[in-house]
């Protein structure tokens, strides 16, 4: 009866690891003759269109030119250029000097803070003339703009969210998905324009975080591992394989690797591009050396043994713990029902 149990056992577990680690992309082709397919690798690297702007990429946005118009209305945190000629030796006024949180831009001592907020430059100019003329004579005084505090707040990185907007401080979001890095700077221009004369701005791309590549690592039925790295668009399989410190001990041997390259539409790719880890690491062979493209999955398939030792451990484990339960209990039954607890003696001893 146990050689019984222990065959259907084996069987089952068999059959569960064949079931497990079957060919799963039975279709899988290595283009029988791989360096003759037409695919970029190592030494023939393609060079990838124009990067298209997607959640969650992060752009960079600086303010190149952003000259508010003549109305525009002084802010906190603006700077003015102010320069005044006829000051005494000791206390000069020139230079730049911020917009303060209240709305006033301070001079120091003797002078004192002069309110400019709301104001447009022309505005402060005279305000600031007003306020000096009450201790300098005839002072002759230019007042211009030196940072506008819109520019400070559109400058910077930008992350592009969800509805595929960036927003650029208080002037509001721009619609930037599905555009390239040019046409994302022509519409944040002409987004600006509306208050700004002839605005300027450069725009990059400072994280790549919509194109990604996949790296999956089966875990010989111990589930498996996946990681999602972004493609810079000079990666090949040994640069991420490099990324993930090389290739696990359940990995099969020889190693099984193979690319299953997306399609576009969903449809199932009819070519995995299968790699040879030997050729690539030992010999210097860089036929599949293949470059990882924008949503690649990178396969690295277990070793089938390891996996149908988990599986059989899975399956034994259960009666391993009713065997050893039910040893246990005859163990503790005969030792509550023989003679230590019967009151019976020894026939050999004296007691």
């Amino acid at each position: 009866m146990r050689s019984q149990t222990i065959r259907l056992i084996a069987v089952a577990a068999v059959l569960i690891g064949a079931l497990s680690f079957g060919p799963g992309c039975h279709h899988l082709r290595s283009c029988k003759q791989a360096h003759y397919c037409d695919v970029p690798r190592e030494h023939a690297k393609a060079i990838l269109p124009p990067h298209i702007i997607e959640p969650p990429d992060v752009l960079a946005v600086e303010a190149i030119q952003l000259l508010p118009g003549p109305d525009y209305e002084l802010r906190p945190y603006d700077v003015l250029a102010v320069q005044v000629v006829g000051t005494p030796p000791g206390a000069p006024i020139e230079g730049g000097y911020s917009v303060e949180p209240g709305g006033e831009i301070d001079f120091g001592p003797p002078y004192g803070p002069v309110r400019v907020v709301g104001m447009t430059i022309e505005e402060a100019e005279a305000a600031i003339t007003e306020k000096l003329r009450e201790i300098l004579r005839d002072p002759e005084i230019s007042v211009g703009l030196a940072s506008s505090a819109p520019a400070q707040a559109i400058g910077g990185p930008h992350l592009v969210t969800p509805d595929g907007t960036v927003r650029l401080g208080g002037y509001g979001s721009v619609q930037v998905v599905g555009l390239t890095i040019d046409e994302a700077k022509e519409a944040i221009e002409e987004f600006l324009s509306k208050d700004f004369l002839d605005p300027e701005v450069s725009v990059d791309v400072q994280g790549y975080n919509s194109k990604v590549f996949y790296i999956i690592t089966q875990g010989a039925t111990l589930g498996d591992q996946v990681l999602r790295l972004p493609v810079t668009g000079n990666e090949t399989v040994l640069d991420a394989i490099s990324q993930v410190g090389g290739l696990s001990q359940l990995t099969s041997k020889p190693p099984r690797i193979w690319i299953a390259r997306a399609r576009p539409g969903g449809v199932e790719s009819d070519d995995l591009l299968s790699v040879n880890w030997k050729a690539i690491s030992r010999c210097g062979d860089s036929r599949t050396n293949f470059q990882i493209l924008p949503g690649d999955r990178l396969y690295i398939a277990s070793d089938r043994l390891q996996g149908l030792q988990n599986t059989m451990a899975r399956i034994t484990a259960p009666l391993e713990q009713i065997g050893g339960f039910g040893l246990f209990g005859t163990g503790l039954i005969s030792r509550f029902t023989g003679n230590v607890l019967g009151g019976g003696s020894n026939p050999n001893t004296n007691f």
